[in-house]
Order: C-alpha cells, then sequence, then structure tokens
C-alpha cells in the first residue's frame, strides 16, 4: 500500500465560531508544525484538501432532515437561534451560529467520511482529520462545538464500505457522548471514553454503568475520571482498560478522537494532563492498531482550546506516530515566527516542554481514587469483567 497516511485537511476546515474556543488555530498551527518539521513530505504521508460540503441527501442518510433543514435555517438567520424552538435541535447563543456553520460542518463531515472510506476501501492504511473530532452530537441534535458528529460520520463511512467491527476510542477531555448514543445498540461498534467525571464536567455524562443497548451489551466502555487526576490516569486507564477492551472486541478498525483538551493549560477541564503524556497515548494506540487491526487506524483531532499550546505539538506528533516518521529532537528553527504570526507568544521551545507552571483547582486525585474510577469500569463492563 503507497499511503500509508492520508491527512485531510484545508486552512479554513473547522468551525468559525466567533470569539469561542473552537479557534482554527489549532488545527492550522498543527499542519504547520508538521509541514515545517518535514512530515508531509515523508514517503507514503498524502495531503488531501477534503471534498466539498456532503450533500444534504448524503447527509440524510446519517441525520434526521428535519434538523439538516433546522441548522441550515439558523445558518442562513443566525438571529433565530435565539428562539427557544432552537433548543430542540440543541442549537444555542453559546456557539455563536454564523452564516456558514452548516455549510463548514458539512465539509467536516465530508471530510470524515473520506477519511473513513479511504481506509475502508484498502486506499490508505491510515488517515487523519486534524479539523475533525466532534463527538457530542446526535442524528437528530448537535451539541457542544459541533454541529454533524464527524466522528459518527467516519464510523459509518468504514461500515458502507463492509467493514464489520470498529472499535473507538475517545481521548477527549469530555465524554464522547453523541458517538456513543449513535451505535448504543450496536454490537459491531465498540466505544470507549476515557474523560473527566460528568459529575464535574460537561456533558454530564459517560458513568460505568453505560454499557451498551440490550442489543448490544459491553459495547459501550466508560472511564470517569475525578479532577485533577493527572498524566498517570490515562496511562492507567490505557493499560487496564483501553487495551484491553480493543483486544477483547477484535475489531477491524481502529478510529480515534484524540482530544488534548486535558492539558493542564486548557480553559475547558481539570484533569492537568502534561505535554509528556502524549506520545505515549500515541504510541500506545499505533501498538494497538497493529496488533489488532493489522496497522488500520482512522484518527480526527477533537477537542484543544489553548489552541497556541498542546494542540499544535500534540497533533503534529500524532502525525508522525501514524506516519511512521521520527521526529528530529529539536523543533523546527522556524517554529518560533510561525507561532509569532498566529498571534502565539512565546512558542514552546520543545516537543514535550512545558512553557507555564500547573495551577489547579484542587488537591491532585490520588493514585487510589483513580484505581478505584477504573476498577468501577472493569468492574461494570460484560466485555472486561
Amino acid at each position: 500500500m503507497s499511503t500509508r497516511l492520508a491527512v485531510i485537511h484545508s486552512p479554513d476546515h473547522g468551525m468559525d465560531y466567533a470569539d469561542h474556543p473552537a479557534d482554527r488555530r489549532r488545527h492550522q498551527l498543527a499542519m504547520a508544525l508538521a509541514g515545517s518539521s518535514g512530515l508531509l513530505d515523508a514517503p507514503g504521508v498524502r495531503v488531501l484538501p477534503g471534498p466539498p460540503a456532503m450533500p444534504e441527501d448524503q447527509l440524510a442518510t446519517m441525520f434526521a432532515p428535519a434538523f439538516i433543514r433546522a441548522i441550515q435555517v439558523f445558518s442562513a438567520r443566525p438571529v433565530l437561534a435565539a428562539a427557544p424552538e432552537a433548543r430542540q435541535w440543541g442549537v444555542t447563543p453559546d456557539v455563536h451560529p454564523y452564516a456558514a456553520m452548516h455549510s463548514d460542518s458539512a465539509r467536516l463531515a465530508a471530510a470524515a467520511w473520506q477519511a473513513g472510506e479511504l481506509v475502508g476501501e484498502g486506499e490508505a492504511l491510515r488517515s487523519l482529520v486534524p479539523a475533525g473530532g466532534a463527538h457530542h452530537g446526535l442524528p437528530h441534535r448537535m451539541s457542544g462545538f459541533g454541529v454533524y458528529n464527524d466522528t459518527a460520520v467516519a464510523i459509518l463511512a468504514l461500515r458502507a464500505c463492509g467493514v464489520r467491527r470498529i472499535a473507538y476510542v475517545d481521548l477527549d477531555v469530555h465524554h464522547g457522548d453523541g458517538t456513543q448514543g449513535f451505535f448504543w445498540d450496536d454490537p459491531d461498534v465498540l466505544t470507549v471514553s476515557v474523560h473527566e467525571s460528568g459529575r464535574y464536567l460537561f456533558p454530564g455524562s459517560g458513568f460505568p454503568d453505560e454499557t451498551g443497548g440490550p442489543r448490544a451489551p459491553g459495547s459501550a466502555v466508560n472511564v470517569a475520571l475525578p479532577p485533577e487526576s493527572g498524566d498517570d490516569a490515562y496511562r492507567m486507564a490505557m493499560a487496564q482498560v483501553i487495551a484491553p477492551a480493543v483486544r477483547a472486541f477484535a475489531p477491524d478498525v481502529l478510529v480515534t478522537q484524540n482530544g488534548v483538551d486535558h492539558h493542564h493549560a486548557d480553559p475547558l477541564s481539570h484533569l492537568r494532563t502534561t505535554m509528556p503524556l502524549y506520545p505515549e497515548l500515541w504510541g500506545a494506540l499505533d501498538s494497538l492498531a497493529d496488533e489488532v487491526c493489522a496497522g488500520r487506524w482512522v484518527a480526527l483531532a477533537g477537542g484543544g482550546y489553548d489552541p497556541c499550546n498542546a494542540p499544535p505539538r500534540a497533533w503534529a506528533m500524532l502525525m508522525a506516530t501514524m506516519a511512521g516518521v521520527a521526529l528530529a529532537p529539536d523543533m523546527p528553527e522556524e517554529w518560533a515566527s510561525i507561532a509569532a504570526a498566529a498571534a502565539c507568544s512565546p512558542a514552546a521551545t520543545g516537543w514535550t516542554s512545558e512553557d507555564a507552571p500547573i495551577t489547579r483547582a484542587g488537591p491532585p486525585a490520588s493514585r487510589q481514587e483513580v484505581q478505584e474510577a477504573i476498577d468501577a469500569t472493569v468492574a461494570t463492563s460484560p466485555l472486561l469483567g
């Protein structure tokens, strides 16, 4: 296979909410850093601009037609988002509906579909959508910062290509509730989410007793971590939950949401992970894809709301891992000027360096508290118990 990694990206991918944490610089800088590091020119790596917006009739095979029409209306007339009836579709003033909201979301859906299709049809071993990762929306409702759930779209594209069993692993700090909901009663799709507990963080779900529908017991696995859990919580969850669950499920393709909004500088969470964790996580997923899925892997970036810090470096390192390319020890010399041009200053000095101290809202979670959270998952999961 000549293409090891297909990266589907356009600089204007992503949502364009005004004055909002979902900042396009997150993935733009990740691509710029990958480019200046030589990753995008490595053998077996292809960068594709992504298709145009997904047509309404194709969207309607995955999302409720009435929901799609409502999003089109609120995009054409954003002022209507303030009306009470907008709430039934998940539209709120918090996401600042804007004129291109439908088309931007439909482009991300098309990019996710292409990512799934490339791997599903055997044209690429792996694929990545740096601007993707919307995981809260349902077939009839938007949620969080996403409209059309593109993680679900990537899975559905794989299914359309004849892929039978798919494991979805969600590392975002927020529970992947929408993707879990899409496949709640599907025994051939496993959803595993590691996140800050819904007791403390949006969307308020993702507890260990959420284990799948009546026709798919064990198809959902959730690790709800206490605040201030730190790096070791993700390491423990990977070793004790994610890897065993994926191995037990034996999927044909691995799909991952690689949010880094659990980083300590992120303004929307409290897990306090650090940069050295991310290459470890990506390496573990890489090994799991090779071991269980013959290397087949579809990735979407996900959350990360400190656009100049963790997301660019973490996702460039993700691209390197997926492409099988070793990064130079030092970051590219031009990175400082690239970051400065994007109004990010000062730039990070190393791939895994921390340029600011960790500030906490409370004391660090103890290892025992983290282990108890993981044990609750193992004890309730039909797949792991």
